[in-house]
Order: structure tokens, then sequence, then C-alpha cells
């Protein structure tokens, strides 16, 4: 039995989200689909991150299990010739030691959030940004976000159904810049809440446009209290970007 971790990237449009559901395809259910196609075996994937519904991936981590030995190019190779026509893509496979967890291994995830603000709706990018049609003050939302930087009990930014068995985490980056037409959301800790960055990103645009000031984010981390954020950013403008590990597994 040879564990093997792979480097995934993915459109996350047209999945239910990561994880297997009996409400539609999911990637972990594509994956698991692909490597059958090729080995034979029934896998279970294990991924680093559950990336929602309509969430993209450009560095997704997982592992999995083949008795069947093999090369890692071959194994790359296989399983995108059988996620075929999904919007998923093997970027690499490795072979690690067997007391990997793509998921539990991990020291810390990385997130992208692209917020398109001009009038024109997109188009290339349809379904991979959050169109917002008035320009914002990306320097007003970096500083703002400032106060939500170290450890804090986040219960504001905590989606209802959130599962974490409590909502203190240490938030290590929260960077926003203007890129073009667009604002990027950067954000790293070593986990995080459900929706807690879509929250963050849903209450700092209330900054960009004027209506919040920085006081008032302080004020919303403070309360304790999910009505006291901002609304949840859509999901298309999500991605996860990177996942980390104390060494090459």
């Amino acid at each position: 039995m040879t564990r093997w971790k792979i480097l995934i990237e993915y459109d996350g449009g047209k999945f239910v989200g990561w994880q297997r559901q009996a409400n539609g395809p999911s990637v972990q259910q594509a994956l698991e689909e692909a490597v059958e196609g090729f080995s034979g075996e029934q896998v279970l994937v294990q991924g680093a991150g559950r990336t929602d519904s309509g969430v993209h991936a450009l560095g997704q981590v997982a592992h999995l299990d083949l008795e069947k030995p093999m090369e890692a190019r071959k194994i790359r190779e296989a399983v995108n010739y059988h996620l075929k026509p999904h919007a998923i893509a093997v970027l690499e496979a490795e072979e690690v030691s067997e007391d990997f967890h793509a998921r539990f291994s991990a020291t810390g995830r990385a997130y992208l959030y692209r917020i398109l603000d001009r009038r024109p709706p997109p188009t290339l990018d349809r379904g991979k940004v959050w169109h917002v049609n008035k320009r914002l003050d990306a320097e007003a939302m970096h500083d703002a976000a400032q106060v939500l930087i170290g450890n804090h009990d986040f219960t504001s930014f905590r989606a209802k159904e959130c599962q974490a068995e409590s909502p203190v985490k240490t938030l290590d980056r929260l960077d926003i810049e203007r890129v073009g037409d667009e604002i990027h959301v950067h954000v790293a800790a070593r986990s995080f809440l459900h929706h807690q960055v879509r929250n963050f990103v849903g209450t700092l645009r209330q900054v960009g446009d004027g209506r919040w000031t920085k006081e008032d984010v302080k004020q919303a981390l403070e309360a304790r209290h999910r009505s006291a954020a901002g609304p949840t950013a859509p999901a298309c403008g999500l991605y996860l970007t990177t996942v980390t590990y104390p060494d090459a597994g």
C-alpha cells in the first residue's frame, strides 16, 4: 500500500462542494471515480479543505492509498484522463509516508477572494469573481481588516451551521490590494471556521463602499454574534490557494 499526496486545481462552479453529498456531484466523488477508472481500486480521497459549493481551488491538497505500485507521473496523467470532462486537474502527485494526512497534517491554509468592482459585469470571469458595480476603497478595507488579525473569538464571522468545537482561531494574514479593476483579499491561518473568509469579505465590502468604518468592524468582532457582522460574500469569488505542511510529507 502506497500513500499518494496530490495537488489539485478545480472550478467549483458545477460542484456541490469538495465533500461527497447526496444532492449532487462533488470534487471528491469525481476524483475517487477517476482513480477507480484507471486502477480498479475503490479509494477514499481525503482533502485538506472541505470547500463549499461554488468555491474554487488553485492549490487543494488531498491524499489517497493505492495497492498497485505506480509512478507519480502515471498517477497524475491517468487521473486527469479519467477526470474528463470535469473542470478538475491534478497538478502534481508524490509518494508520502503513511502517517501523512492531507487535512490533519496541514499547518496552514491560504485563500484568495476576488472582487470585480466596476460598472460593467464580468464576461470571461463570470462565476469566478464577485461583481460589485461600485468602486470600493481598497485602502480603507485593508486598514479595517487589520483589527481582525491575531487570536480572537470569531463567532461574529462564523456560519450558524459551523461544526467547529471552538470559535477561537488565530488569523495570520488579511491583506487587501487593488489589482486593476479587481480587489484581491488574501487570507491565511492554520484553519478556518465555516464561511469565515466569506463573512470577512462581506463585512469589509461595507467598509469599501463607505457604509462602515474600521471601528464598526472592531465592534462587530467584539459583539461575538453573527448578526453583528456583514453579509456572507458569494462563493464564486473564493479560491483555496495554498495548503502548507511542516515538511514535504
